[in-house]
């Protein structure tokens, strides 16, 4: 009897229970659940591939997650983290991506090749990482804001991205006209979020304020990130970019905390969904193409993001401390990495499933030793600089 056979609320609560399993195993031996998630949906992958069920799900939790995550941030605040972040992220952009391709060139791989794995090599799993300043408690410290304003540069980015890599793959040439037209469409979504928010949800904190503790309003509330989300995905961009947009709009009306809470407990139920599904998308069974070229890549998409944290960071304004914690806090891939890995070959996309599973599993863990990881290096500057004789 195949597995599609029995009920899907038998499916559905035999998942659910297993991702609890999978989360009391992580609390219990202090394991970060991101990484028990991801293996049981690669382990689940073996048996079975992804259900609509379980891809909504998942697109559902994502798309909660960065709704939550806009509402941290009103227009003004994110105004003026733009202007501090676009340095950093534009050098995220050089090491992460272009370099990336000109190492792969002088490995003698197809431009197409090179611009689809520096694709994937650019874009930080904006999930995993929001998710552990969260479970780390690290939302508030001054690196956070810095990283957050990366990775919204990522989402910016990225869409660009998918445009260019998915012209080479359908037509082996870049079209300046499709490029134009993604540009356009992420400005219009943009310029529509800042006037719904500034005109509209901005003069209605009396209405939330009457009904937000009726059971009714958490469909006012998610309907909104779903609408603005799933728009956003019909103009060909990403639907986590709308989400978040659709939060900064509701960031307008000063009661962000309280509509997060809103929504947060749906979020929780839905997110270990999307890791599952992502696990399940990474195929192992057809061994390792192109170690080599493998090994070089995890290296140095580990090394440029370092970089990034550390000269980005003091751009950004931050110590070296701080600097330093950021750049050990976002080296790992996730959800555009997956996007783009759709348009490659069966071996290309193999390759791109193991980098992006390494490259999760040894990001999460110098994300748990980034304080003190920073710490240590910054001490050790410290005792250098006094016990270094004066000239």
């Amino acid at each position: 009897m195949a597995i599609f056979d029995f009920p899907i609320l038998l499916i559905s609560g035999l998942l659910l229970l297993l991702l609890f399993i999978g989360g009391y195993i992580a609390n219990h031996f202090n394991v970060p659940d991101v990484i028990i998630f991801l293996l049981i949906g690669i382990t689940l992958g073996l048996f079975i591939h992804g259900t609509p069920l379980i891809e909504f799900a998942a697109e559902v939790g994502i798309v909660l997650m960065f709704f939550m995550l806009g509402m941290e941030f009103p227009i003004r605040q994110l105004k003026t983290m733009a202007i501090r972040i676009y340095k950093p992220g534009l050098l995220d952009l050089g090491l992460s991506f272009f370099v990336t391709v000109g190492l792969l060139l002088l490995m003698h791989q197809p431009l197409p090749t090179a611009l689809l794995l520096g694709g994937i090599v650019y874009a930080t799993s904006s999930s995993i990482t929001v998710k552990l300043l969260e479970k780390n408690k690290r939302m508030t410290t001054k690196d956070s804001n810095f990283l957050l304003g990366l990775l919204i540069f990522e989402d910016i980015v990225s869409p660009i991205l998918v445009a260019i890599i998915a012209s080479m793959y359908l037509s082996n040439a870049i079209s300046i006209g499709n490029l134009s037209i993604v540009l356009l469409k992420i400005i219009a979504l943009l310029i529509g979020a800042i006037l719904l928010g500034h005109f509209v949800f901005k003069r209605l904190n009396q209405f939330i304020e009457k009904y937000i503790s009726e059971d009714f309003f958490i469909l006012f509330i998610v309907s909104i990130g779903l609408s603005y989300a799933g728009l956003a995905l019909y103009l060909g961009l990403s639907e986590v970019f709308g989400a978040f947009l659709a939060g900064i709009m509701l960031a307008e009306t000063q009661k962000p905390s309280a509509l997060q809470q809103t929504v947060r407990n749906l979020r929780d139920l839905l997110m270990p969904v999307f890791f599952i599904n992502f696990g399940m998308t990474i195929q192992l069974t057809n061994g390792i193409p192109m170690w080599e070229t493998l090994c070089v890549l995890i290296v140095w998409s580990i090394f440029a993001k370092l970089i990034v944290g550390y000269v980005g960071g003091k751009q950004y304004g931050l110590r070296p401390q701080p600097a330093i914690r950021a750049g050990f806090s976002f080296t790992q891939r996730g959800e555009f990495s997956i996007i783009i890995a759709a348009f490659a070959s069966a071996q290309i996309k193999t390759f791109s499933g193991i980098f992006i599973l390494i490259s999760a599993i040894i990001g999460v863990a110098l994300f748990q030793y980034a304080p003190q990881i920073a710490k240590k290096l910054t001490k050790q500057k410290t005792i250098k600089n006094k016990t270094t004789p004066l000239p």
